[in-house]
């Protein structure tokens, strides 16, 4: 039966598809792409992304935080994209099972991306104060945007999930 309701919904997939696509674009983009640039005392001035902060950090002997930088904005996210990727094409996965992995991953995955990238920004700004300034790129601007797509499409995939579920009963 859960198979025929998820058929019944297939117009969808479709458009999720080409979305988690233009999502994983617009991640790899703002992982890649300058985030901000901090001039220090209008002499000194450092360009970073995220990829180009969790080398810097790992080459300074600051493992610990490269690899938890890592973990929650490259590798959470990318893991999240795939698992929706994989629940919005299998279609022969029953929807209970399909809302027990949406609920794991919306249990787990909110401790990834933006509420890291935020405190991270907050540190910075408040650690130079009045000696530096920040001057922000697109690196961050895409960054932001995938994470709000990410969690816009995790949303519509458990209502259209609770619907089947429903539909079902």
């Amino acid at each position: 039966m859960s198979l025929y309701r998820w058929h019944r919904y297939a117009s969808h997939r479709g458009v999720l598809n080409l979305l988690l696509c233009l999502t994983l674009v617009l991640l790899l983009a703002g992982l890649w792409l300058p985030m901000v640039t901090m001039t220090q005392l209008v002499i000194f001035e450092n360009t970073f992304s995220v990829i180009s902060g969790i080398t810097g950090l790992l080459q300074r002997g600051n493992a610990l935080l490269g690899l938890l930088l890592l973990l929650f904005s490259v590798c959470i996210p990318l893991m999240k994209m795939g698992l929706l990727f994989w629940l919005v094409n299998n279609r022969r996965m029953g929807s209970a099972r399909r809302m027990r992995l949406l609920q794991l991953m919306h249990e787990y995955g909110r401790w990834a991306m933006l509420d890291v990238m935020v405190v991270a920004v907050l540190v910075v700004m408040v650690k130079l104060g009045a000696f530096a300034s920040i001057q922000v790129h697109p690196g961050l601007y895409l960054f932001a945007a995938a994470v709000l797509l990410i969690m816009l499409l995790t949303g519509w995939v458990v209502k259209l999930t609770e619907h089947i579920n429903g539909a079902e009963t």
